[in-house]
């Protein structure tokens, strides 16, 4: 009788204990596994996110420079055109020249008074 024998019992229940062991191992491998897959997943997903977002905060910050820079260079130009008009009006025969300018806006039908 091999069945009863004590040696031939542990044998089975040792071989019995390591294809559980091997089975939960490979359970937990398993769940590990898609553990990390998750969270890889979820990281991916995260970083995704976060470009689309910075990406639309700089495409806003870009357009809002671009419109800072288009209205600082009409100033500067009109500032330059004014700078030019002003000096111009202290050089020689500056006055003659700006009454001439004035003499542009003023419509032809209005009558004309120039005190000397």
């Amino acid at each position: 009788m091999l069945i009863n024998h004590p040696y031939r019992k542990n044998r089975l229940n040792k071989r019995a204990l390591d294809d559980e062991i091997h089975f939960n191992n490979e359970e937990r491998g398993k769940f590990v596994s898609s553990v990390y897959l998750v969270l890889k997943v979820c990281f991916s997903l995260l970083a995704v996110v976060s470009l689309i977002k910075i990406g639309y905060s700089s495409k806003v910050r870009v357009t809002r420079l671009r419109e800072i820079q288009e209205s600082f260079l009409y100033e500067k130009n009109r500032y330059q055109v004014l700078t030019g008009r002003f000096d111009d009006l202290f050089s020689f025969k500056g006055e003659q020249r700006f009454m001439k300018d004035q003499d542009q806006m003023i419509s032809r039908d209005i009558i004309r008074v120039i005190w000397r």
